[in-house]
């Protein structure tokens, strides 16, 4: 489990999820690699939620869960407002609400989780 809740990994995998997502939110829909380039970000939401559920429950000795469980939930939800934004291009529905929804809960999950004790402190 040590592994799983390295805060490295998941920093890496949100981070190759983010760039998975804007390369597939910017290809035509109609091509043949978004949906191989859609599939491949499917398999990062599962790491990006494994590393993330290991970092929570390992985030329950800091006495701060409820503020840890905040920025699980954002999380989800940005994971949940990508895949609509796909979704809905993919179907040819107007999908900017859903990116714009993506962008907030992004600033929320990454304001909790680099002010929370297990965080980056940048100005130290």
């Amino acid at each position: 489990m040590d592994f799983l809740a390295s805060i490295h990994l998941h920093i890496t995998t949100w981070v190759l999820a983010i760039a998975l997502f804007f390369i597939a939110y910017l290809m035509p829909a109609a091509a043949k690699n978004t949906k191989i380039v859609h599939m491949i970000l499917r398999v990062d939401y599962i790491l990006v939620i494994l590393t993330g559920l290991a970092l929570f429950i390992e985030g329950m000795g800091f006495g701060m869960g409820m503020l840890y469980g905040f920025k699980f939930l954002a999380g989800v939800l940005v994971i949940g407002m990508m895949e609509m934004a796909l979704v809905k291009k993919k179907k040819g529905q107007p999908s900017t609400l859903f990116v714009v929804l993506m962008l907030v809960f992004l600033f929320v999950a990454l304001f909790l989780g680099f002010k929370l004790p297990m965080g980056f402190n940048f100005l130290a």
